[in-house]
């Protein structure tokens, strides 16, 4: 005697719509099953209700990757921000401990502070597009996240420099300046483990 075999369990969810919409189709108007039980009408129903769950769940894993590469791209730009921000707490603090303590975050130890990273090569300072502005270019380290830049007015002395602003590339524009006065410029590389020394500095005079 034949038996039905029973593999409809171990069939993979979407399948499982394909072949209870064939059964459906195959027992509808089949006068050797006349009385189908359950009732093909509840198999149907059964059957869209499993295909409107599975577009709902697609739908839901969507959106849930979006929403994932969302927080990880606002989790990068807040992890960039707070890099720069401790970069300038080390900057402006001249690493004075008490100081560094007062703005709310951590001091690293000595075993990690400098990371063994390279202090910036090749800086040049060049006049600017505009009055005012000196454009500073240097060669990359690989593995800096940011760079620190601070200016001095001449001569530059060792508490004459004083902070700028933090960069994620190899060349800032600084503005701001008196024209005809001649300003010193120095970068430091900034890695998860810490800031490293100073370049050698470069001066221009503002255009």
């Amino acid at each position: 005697m034949a038996k039905v075999k029973p593999d409809f369990k171990r069939l993979p969810v979407a399948d499982k719509v394909i072949r209870g919409q064939q059964i459906v189709g195959s027992l509808t108007g089949n006068e050797g099953f006349p009385t189908p039980n359950p009732p093909l009408a509840q198999i149907t129903a059964a059957i869209d209700g499993l295909q409107t769950a599975i577009t709902g769940a697609q739908v839901a894993r969507q959106t849930a990757r979006a929403k994932t590469a969302e927080q990880n791209d606002k989790e990068a730009a807040l992890d960039q921000l707070m890099t720069q921000l401790a970069a300038y707490i080390e900057s402006v603090s001249g690493g004075d401990e008490t100081m560094i303590k007062t703005a709310g975050v951590g001091i690293r130890s000595a075993a990690s502070a400098s990371d063994d990273l390279s202090a910036p090569t090749g800086l040049s300072a060049t006049a600017g597009d505009h009055d005012g502005e000196v454009d500073l270019h240097w060669n990359r380290i690989a593995r800096a996240r940011s760079y620190v830049i601070e200016r001095s007015a001449d001569p530059p002395t060792d508490s004459s420099w004083a902070h700028v602003k933090v960069v994620t590339t190899s060349s800032a524009t600084v503005g701001s300046l008196t024209r005809g006065t001649k300003y010193w410029f120095r970068v430091a590389a900034i890695s998860a483990g810490g800031q490293s020394g100073w370049s050698e500095p470069a001066t221009r005079i503002a255009p």
